[in-house]
């Protein structure tokens, strides 16, 4: 089975997507960092695959969004956040 791809839309800056992306990398997941700090065609991308998507981080695993860095800490205080993960 392989890992589930996940991408992570980060600004510079932001403490919710340095917590965000301190998550993954405490469970040694990889993922593919997108930053929007300056908007352009990869804000425009992060909005077409998250609809409604105001705010970084937004998380998503193999095209599903999670949400961002209060969502994915949920799933993970819940137990959900690993098995969607692949771990």
């Amino acid at each position: 089975m392989s890992a589930p791809k996940v991408d992570i839309y980060t600004k510079w800056g932001c403490p919710f997507c340095v917590r965000a992306k301190a998550l993954l990398d405490a469970k040694g997941v990889s993922y593919n960092e997108i930053d929007i700090t300056f908007g352009g065609k990869d804000r425009d991308e992060m909005l077409r695959r998250v609809p409604g998507a105001s705010t970084v981080p937004q998380v998503l695993v193999d095209d599903q969004a999670l949400g961002g860095c209060d969502d994915i800490m949920a799933l993970d205080s819940a137990g959900k956040l690993d098995a969607l993960l692949g771990l």
